[in-house]
């Protein structure tokens, strides 16, 4: 590895597994100082295993802006300073749009959706200080509709223009603000995802794409570590799609 975040401070939240796990253990690969966040406790200690010293985990739930708030004051008083802010932290609910319940609606969107704007809004004068950037997990569901999956569609949409906006907003600053918008992505949150009764198999498969295979978290990782890093010093307000061609087919 280059060694492309030697020095560097990286939040990442849904560390615990999938793209988040995936994107803490690249980064610290790459010489980055983690600070890993997630809901579960379990999760975050097998990724702590597998990155090692370079990583200090949080269990937190980011549901809740005032979280959001003390998870990065926490980061920046462990390593002093904040390179890179990853959103990577998702949940997904399936159902009708005439079932979903307020609860499901609700929860989506604080931890898709408000979650992402209450830590870019805490992280950025940090970010401005050590001219850091902030990578966003959107998705497909984002950029096109997708059935069964009404409220995660209206979060990712969100954050594609929290990226956008914020990007335009500070673009005559050394801030960056970036998205990558994955399709289904082989991971604990696209295998957990229980369909309702009376769905049509072929629009369910437009989360996937026309290969018919997934993403590997390590894939998106990748596209993660380069946009965030200083060879990237020119994108901004970019919209990556890995997605096996879902979006354009």
């Amino acid at each position: 590895m280059t060694g492309r975040f030697a020095d560097k401070v990286a939040l990442i939240t849904g560390a615990g597994s999938g793209i988040g796990r995936a994107v803490a253990q690249r980064l610290a690969s790459e010489g980055a100082r983690v600070y890993a966040v997630d809901i579960d406790d379990g999760r975050l200690a097998e990724t702590r295993d597998l990155v090692g010293e370079s990583v200090v985990t949080r269990q937190a739930d980011i549901a809740d802006p005032d979280v959001c708030a003390d998870v990065v004051a926490a980061c920046v008083s462990e390593f002093g300073a904040l390179h890179v802010l990853g959103n990577v932290a998702g949940v997904y609910r399936a159902a009708h749009a005439t079932d979903v319940t307020v609860a499901d609606y609700r929860r989506v969107m604080a931890v898709n959706l408000d979650a992402s704007f209450f830590l870019c809004q805490a992280a950025l004068p940090h970010l401005l200080a050590s001219g850091g950037n902030i990578v966003n997990i959107a998705s497909n569901a984002g950029l096109q509709g997708v059935p069964y999956s009404v409220p995660y569609a209206m979060s990712k949409g969100g954050v594609v223009q929290l990226t956008r906006s914020l990007a335009v907003e500070y673009i005559k600053t050394s801030l960056r603000v970036n998205a990558i918008a994955p399709a289904g992505t082989n991971t604990n949150l696209a295998h957990g995802v229980s369909f309702p009764s009376g769905i049509d198999p072929g629009l369910a498969g437009r989360m996937i794409g026309p290969k018919g295979v997934m993403t590997e978290p390590d894939e998106v990782a990748a596209l993660f570590a380069f946009v965030a890093s200083d060879e990237a010093k020119s994108i901004t307000g970019a919209v990556y799609t890995i997605d096996n061609a879902q979006t354009i087919s």
